[in-house]
């Protein structure tokens, strides 16, 4: 999030946090275009009135950055209600536009619905996904980290895959299951936390702190987008 106003940053961060997110912060354009060289992010939330290089402006240089960089969704907050900004937004390769002051449900919203349509717009008909070293190659069926190879059944697979379609979006146990009935349903359905430990183990850093899969207690679970 690039953004000077370090109070709104400050509670979209926690809220975002509360959603699966992780959030940082960039109080000025210099500063954010300076942080996305060393981590490059899922989405950047960026400010059109900053105090030293203007949104506009920081956009168009994302969209000339070097290969993944420019591909980076950009949602950009104005205090402006200009619709001419908007458009100037857009065209510059905003990828959706939300002035303050705002909810910060609408917010989410918008984010989930970007990332969603980055997803399924995706090249190659989105049939890979990726989250920082995390890759899914949904027509191969494979699962690597970092390139290496990770060994899940075709179970796990698909339990991952259904939580990464849907990162972002805390999902019940029900909801998991639902999400990948297209195969026959067996005994293994009824220990999906079982699976859940499988999975961790095989694609994160430390099963034990996982940073990928989340627990939502008494809820379910959910895929939290970031990159290693």
């Amino acid at each position: 999030m690039i953004e000077d106003d370090a109070r709104l940053a400050q509670m979209v961060s926690e809220y975002l946090g509360q959603n699966g997110f992780m959030v940082s912060h960039a109080g000025d354009g210099q500063t954010g275009l300076e942080t996305l060289q060393s981590a490059v992010p899922d989405l950047v939330i960026l400010d059109l009135m900053l105090p030293d290089v203007d949104g506009l402006e920081v956009c168009r240089r994302i969209r000339s950055m070097p290969g993944a960089l420019a591909q980076i969704p950009v949602l950009m907050l104005t205090a402006k209600g200009d619709p001419m900004d908007r458009i100037i937004g857009l065209e510059i390769g905003a990828d959706d536009y939300l002035p303050k002051p705002f909810e910060p449900r609408e917010l989410l919203a918008r984010i989930r619905a970007v990332l969603r349509r980055r997803v399924e717009g995706s090249p190659a008909g989105g049939k890979q996904l990726r989250f920082g070293t995390l890759e899914i190659d949904r027509d191969a069926r494979t699962v690597s980290v970092a390139g290496l190879p990770c060994d899940l059944t075709s179970y796990q697979f698909d339990l991952l895959t259904a939580l990464a379609e849907r990162a972002g979006r805390v999902l019940t146990r029900d909801q998991i299951m639902e999400a990948v009935r297209g195969r026959e349903l067996d005994a293994f359905d009824r220990s999906i936390d079982v699976h859940m430990g499988r999975i961790r183990a095989a694609i994160e850093i430390d099963a034990k702190d996982p940073k990928r899969i989340l627990t939502v207690r008494g809820v379910g679970y959910v895929f939290a987008r970031q990159q290693d």
